[in-house]
């Protein structure tokens, strides 16, 4: 039988189901260049696809129709939700039924008789539909290697004293270097079946053909699915085969293979307490920066990462707790982890660090590395408490921990309700806000330093909340990022801004408006174009426009944003740093970014007039701004004092409560038609 040409190293694996031809199909897609895991039995199909990370699900229903499409029909959801392609193998006979084989999820199929090179066509057709949903091929590849990099792997040459092990799996087994010792490696990995491992190894060294072995381990059935990489290494790639009390797939998140949301209900409510007995503990997570990288990498390997924090804390729950546990996906980004009865606040704040830890390691993608944070709420079950209430409670605890900073744990406490209330209600309402046009903008001069004249103005917002009055730019921001509304929100408020600026009369006709921008926005990669077409759809003059992005929001692919904002700029936009000197990275951004303005933190410029330390630094980074041929903007200036020693320094411009609040346009012609005396150093 003629073989077909390699596939690229690279891929992400396939997942084959076969019930009678296991280890034939196996060894054609291996020797197509193809990663191979493979099952014989349908149980936990789904989720042992989800965990494999492939993007190509193979089953093979010839000599057993009725249960392929079952085995089908169990994918279906987990191959759509995971961008993935499905292809299905039938014996010629079976053609006539075709039409169930598609409405229960396949995207391919292949009748048999067939060779080995079309069969290894079919999969390449089928990668490259996969690779086309997940948006092209430089995101497949990102999803690609999202997968692998968390991934539990090992590699052994033969005659090789020492086993190499991948991050994802060290971590697992405890080691800190990735090369352990055979003997060591063969214990761990092998348990208590060495000799089935040997006989594994000797059969692909002898045939060359993919194979696996299983055996028993703490937590479950292990198995390793062994091939032959280039070099001749033996490469195992570990899977997990079952769970303790393995569901059959009904209640299953498609996207992760966690239990989706309805399943926890079921759960909670299952371990509901009697008065006295023990009570089970929830712990939520909200998973932070998720957009960034989503926006950065491309939504399906922004899925993948997804699958790789479930994976991960799935780990960490296996081997650091014995209490039975239910992990689930509950919206979104919202993960959910229930200890059974008996588990303790202190066990499940214990869980929650490690939790922290695991979710912030850096993620591999391609080269670059992709953070994610999290914040957890954690509450212990009420003798009154159903599922609804217990989520509930703990959706406010982790409210309050998306209030701190990223890596926030926060167990629920009586006050703690309250405030979550609160802070839940101003998440429903601002989704209605937009609509309701309750987002307002006022505009806060900026001004010359040397000749006292308003020059400029900054767009801020202001929430006028129909219970709560007025709420300012920094309350209204944050309960976007909260709720995930981070991006419509900043779209709405600069096109609010260009609009009414650009309605602006005479009087205010020569002053630049400077708008906001995140690093959500940014990590968009056609944010640039879109922004400029709003700009020109507005009427406002490209070259008056100043965007403002906010130092302390963290950037994660600083050279994506230069070109950004190089785009920007060569549109005849100019370009600020806000906030700086409130983040780590300032220096970074000074380096990396295209920029025309700096903009000094209030905190930074409070400094000025300070200690003679405090004022040194101060005026080390105006000067370092302007050896840069930047512009220097001071914000929060509320002193003549402090205005004269920023001349001194050679500041430029400033903006703050010593020339005026935030004002509405009315009140800014006013400001901009008064005398300029008590605007300038020495007025």
């Amino acid at each position: 039988m003629a073989r077909a040409e390699p596939h690229p190293a690279g891929a992400p694996p396939i997942f084959m189901l076969s019930f009678r031809h296991r280890d034939a199909l196996a060894a054609v897609a291996g020797r197509a260049g193809w990663t191979v895991i493979a099952a014989r039995r349908a149980e936990s199909v789904e989720r042992r696809f989800v965990a494999s990370g492939a993007a190509v699900a193979l089953v093979d229903a010839r000599d057993a129709f009725g249960a392929g499409v079952a085995a089908v029909r169990a994918l279906g959801d987990a191959v759509a939700a995971n961008a993935a392609a499905l292809v299905v193998l039938l014996d010629r006979d079976d053609v006539v039924r075709l039409d169930a084989v598609y409405a229960a999820g396949a995207t391919h199929s292949l009748t048999s008789p067939l060779g080995e090179i079309e069969l290894a066509q079919a999969l390449r057709f089928a990668a490259r539909h996969a690779e086309r949903l997940a948006g092209g091929h430089r995101a497949a590849r990102s999803r690609a290697a999202l997968v692998e990099g968390e991934a539990e792997t090992w590699r052994w040459r033969p005659g090789d004293h020492a086993v190499t092990l991948a991050p994802a799996l060290a971590r697992r087994l405890g080691h800190a270097a990735d090369r352990v010792r055979l003997g060591v490696a063969a214990r761990d990995l092998g348990g208590g079946g060495i000799v089935t491992a040997r006989r594994a190894v000797a059969r692909l060294l002898g045939d060359c053909r993919p194979t696996a072995f299983a055996h028993e381990a703490p937590g479950g059935r292990i198995a390793h699915h062994l091939h032959l990489a280039g070099d001749g290494a033996i490469v195992g790639r570990v899977e997990k085969l079952d769970e303790p009390g393995e569901r059959d797939g009904h209640g299953r998140d498609p996207l992760t293979g966690l239990a989706d949301a309805a399943a926890l209900r079921r759960w909670l409510d299952a371990a509901r307490p009697s008065a006295g007995e023990p009570r089970c503990v929830l712990i939520l997570i909200g998973i932070g920066r998720f957009e960034i990288v989503n926006a950065a990498h491309g939504n399906a390997a922004g899925d993948a990462l997804l699958g790789g924090v479930a994976r991960r804390i799935e780990r960490v729950l296996a081997e650091a707790t014995s209490h039975p546990v239910c992990i689930a996906r509950i919206a979104g980004t919202g993960l959910a982890v229930a200890l059974a009865a008996g588990a303790t606040l202190e066990d499940a704040r214990r869980l929650a660090d490690m939790l922290v830890a695991a979710v912030s390691r850096p993620f591999a993608a391609e080269g670059r590395v992709a953070r994610l944070s999290c914040r957890i709420g954690i509450v212990a079950a009420e003798d009154s408490d159903d599922a609804d209430a217990m989520l509930r409670r703990a959706g406010a605890a982790l409210a309050q921990a998306r209030a701190a900073e990223p890596g926030a744990i926060r167990v629920l406490d009586a006050f703690g309700e309250a405030a979550a209330e609160h802070r839940d209600r101003l998440e429903a309402d601002l989704r209605e806000a937009l609509a309701r046009d309750e987002i307002e903008l006022l505009y806060q001069p900026q001004v010359s330093i040397p000749t006292g004249a308003i020059v400029g103005v900054e767009a801020l917002a202001r929430w006028r909340h129909p219970q709560f009055g007025p709420l300012g730019a920094v309350t209204l921001f944050s309960v976007a990022e909260r709720s995930d509304f981070l991006l419509p929100l900043s779209a709405h408020v600069q096109r609010k801004a260009l609009a009414e600026a650009a309605g602006w009369g005479p009087a205010l006709a020569h002053l630049r408006l400077a708008v906001n921008v995140t690093a959500s926005d940014v990590a968009q990669a056609d944010f640039a174009t879109r922004f400029l077409d709003m700009v020109d759809a507005s009427g406002f003059p490209r070259d008056r426009l100043t965007v403002e992005l906010t130092e302390s929001g963290l950037i994660e692919d600083l050279g994506q944003a230069a070109g950004l904002l190089a785009v920007l700029r060569a549109g005849g936009l100019r370009v600020a740093v806000d906030d700086f000197g409130t983040g780590y990275s300032s220096l970074a951004y000074l380096k990396s970014l295209p920029l025309d303005y700096l903009k000094i933190d209030k905190r930074l410029a409070d400094d000025i007039a300070g200690s003679p330390r405090d004022r040194v630094v101060v005026r080390g980074v105006i000067e370092m701004a302007r050896s840069l041929g930047l512009s220097v903007i001071v914000e929060g200036v509320e002193s003549e004092a402090q205005l004269g020693l920023l001349a001194a320094d050679g500041c430029n411009y400033y903006q703050g409560f010593l020339c005026s609040p935030p004002v509405d346009a009315a009140t800014l012609e006013q400001l901009v038609a008064a005398p300029q005396a008590g605007r300038r150093a020495g007025a």
